[in-house]
């Protein structure tokens, strides 16, 4: 064959390579299922919040702070979540969750996608996909977590300060501080007013077929890039059941020792097959 033909061959060969690369990546991005963005206005449709164990003194029926709001200078609205407002002690579980668009069944592999922004510090949240039924979650509170996303600087009871570093769980219940790989220690605390991009691989195969585990990708802050900060970070409670909803809690403490009541806000929560990290957006 000529070195012309040879040539026209390769070209050929590159144009379809190129063609087939953009059509995966089209595929990918087009897979992203929106659970919600908060652009249809003020109400939370879909969503439930509920004070589960409400010990504010004096009493207050509804403490907690859930709605939208508009970020300025872009108009882009973001679900903000407060315990209660500043000052208010003893809300301890205020609860917030919305059904996924499809469940995540026993055996599937999906990505979700959320961007989360400290409203301030002290605070403590957490974050994540439960597995019970909806008229169950007050009980279980935060034991209808499976994969889940913790972000606080509290005290713990054994005395350990958090420093507001993104967490996630490490088995028994326990947590671990995110990495930076470039480091190769812990990341820093998150900034507060700053937007972080996550994607949380969550595996919901069985535990013997390596499931029951996800792997967290960061954008933001120190991360200039998407950078996998975590890897085969643990189920909380392993029920092997399909995913039914996104839920989120925060806690101002007991009285006696409150955390703080800063916010978190949250915004465009998507969800989509296999592990996809493409952006949504």
């Amino acid at each position: 064959m000529s070195a012309r033909g040879t040539s026209f061959l390769l070209l050929l060969c590159l144009a379809a390579c190129t063609n087939n690369s953009t059509i995966n990546l089209d595929e990918r991005q087009s897979a992203w299922l929106l659970v919600d963005d908060f652009e249809s206005g003020p109400l939370l449709n879909g969503w439930t919040h509920i004070d589960v164990q409400n010990d504010t003194d004096p009493f207050l029926p509804r403490p907690q702070i859930a709605e939208t709001r508009v970020e300025p200078g872009n108009g882009n609205r973001y679900m903000i979540r407060k315990p209660a407002a500043d000052g208010v002690v003893g809300n301890r579980k205020a609860i917030g969750f919305m059904p996924l668009l499809k469940p995540v069944r026993v055996g599937e592999t999906y990505t979700f996608f959320t961007r989360v922004n400290v409203e301030y510090f002290p605070n403590n949240h957490s974050f994540g996909l439960v597995s019970v039924a909806e008229a169950d979650i007050p009980a279980y509170h935060y034991d209808a977590f499976e994969p889940m996303i913790r972000i606080t600087d509290k005290y713990e009871s054994d005395g350990y300060k958090n420093d507001g570093t993104l967490m996630v769980l490490s088995g028994n219940k326990s947590y671990s501080k995110i990495k930076n790989s470039e480091t190769g220690g812990p990341a820093d605390p998150m900034e507060p007013g700053t937007w972080y991009e996550l994607w949380y691989v969550v595996n919901n195969a069985p535990r013997d077929e390596g499931g029951q585990r996800y792997d967290l990708y960061v954008r933001g802050g120190e991360f200039e890039t998407r950078q996998l900060v975590f890897e085969g970070a643990d189920f909380r409670m392993r029920r092997t059941l399909p995913l039914s909803s996104f839920m989120t809690i925060c806690n101002t403490g007991p009285h006696g020792r409150p955390y703080g009541n800063g916010g978190v806000r949250y915004d465009d929560i998507y969800m989509a097959p296999g592990r996809n990290l493409t952006s949504p957006l």
